[in-house]
């Protein structure tokens, strides 16, 4: 499992029919700071992931890849490979909150 950044949605008209209906959302892997230590960073990467759990624009979320991506009631039978499994409220490491969903929220 991997915490990513929803930074878009993709829209594809044309697609097999097992992927109708399904939300799809363009995520950013994010990494703990090896310098610092005290935040999140991005690994400089991008997925397509299938949202099963309605995340929006700029949230953090879980997200599962290869055949565990399959491995939802979901997406037991869709031909993916990245999927978004939760939405993150919150991220400690050691003694430190280096994510807090509330904090960025009201810093909008």
């Amino acid at each position: 499992m991997f915490i990513a950044k929803v930074t878009g949605s993709l829209v594809a008209t044309q697609k097999v029919d097992a992927m109708v209906g399904h939300k799809l959302l363009v995520v950013e892997p994010y990494r703990l700071d090896a310098e610092t230590r005290k935040g999140l960073k991005t690994t400089g990467r991008t997925f397509v992931a299938v949202d099963t759990v309605g995340a929006g624009q700029g949230e953090f979320v879980l997200i599962t890849q290869g055949s565990s991506a399959r491995l939802t009631p979901e997406t037991k039978t869709l031909p993916v490979d990245t999927v978004v499994i939760g939405i993150v409220d919150t991220v400690h490491v050691d003694s430190l909150c280096v994510y807090d969903k509330e904090a960025n929220d009201s810093d909008s």
